[in-house]
């Protein structure tokens, strides 16, 4: 028994010693961006030991791909259960864009690390592959959420997904613009035109 309660111990260590390097990460990276972030300076931020994020995540790649891949994870969540009650495409698409403009996990930090893993990931063939790899995955989502994945125009997906993140980017920049309102009008029009590009495709 006082095994088992040792290794719960170090278990629970170990999870505290990851969720405290994930929190100052993650404020880091906003604060000075990814490069301009140190291992130590994460260390120091967490009250860990450099060694620890090697330990952990291998380095300051690993640490940035465990934050973001975290992060998708609970926001996929949200998104699956929100989607499994929308039943229209512009229920389901209201869904994405609040899920990408206002997620309910990442502190409002997620979309900001995005921009940083993308800009990293321009300079790093290996994150280059991973972020590749996630959109890809994000893709099928998306064209399996806006209607019969066996009809639907599989390049929809990339648009849907390059234009939501586009749309945030600007909301940042001019919120009162890019309203909830317009951002959804956008991806409308952008399923609509893959609908009608793919009906006249048919019946040509």
């Amino acid at each position: 028994e006082s095994y088992i309660l040792a290794v719960a111990t170090q278990e629970e260590r170990r999870a505290d010693t990851r969720r405290r390097l994930l929190d100052a990460a993650a404020e880091l990276f906003v604060e000075r961006g990814v490069d301009g972030t140190s291992i130590d300076a994460i260390a120091q931020r967490a009250d860990r030991t450099s060694g620890a994020v090697y330990d952990h995540f291998g380095g300051k790649d690993g640490i940035l791909l465990g934050l973001l891949d975290s992060w998708v994870s609970d926001v996929g969540a949200v998104i699956g259960a929100e989607l499994a009650t929308a039943r229209t495409v512009d229920e389901r698409l209201a869904v994405l864009w609040r899920n990408v403009s206002a997620p309910a996990v990442g502190d409002g930090r997620w979309m900001a690390l995005e921009f940083e893993l993308w800009a990293h990931a321009a300079r790093n063939p290996e994150l280059r592959e991973h972020l590749t790899r996630r959109y890809r995955g994000a893709w099928r989502g998306i064209v399996a959420s806006t209607g019969d994945e066996a009809e639907q125009d599989p390049a929809v997906g990339p648009a849907v997904i390059g234009l939501l993140i586009g749309l945030e980017m600007m909301r940042r920049i001019d919120p009162e613009r890019v309203t909830d309102e317009m951002a959804v009008t956008a991806l409308q029009s952008v399923v609509d035109g893959f609908s009608r590009h793919q009906t006249v495709s048919v019946d040509r």
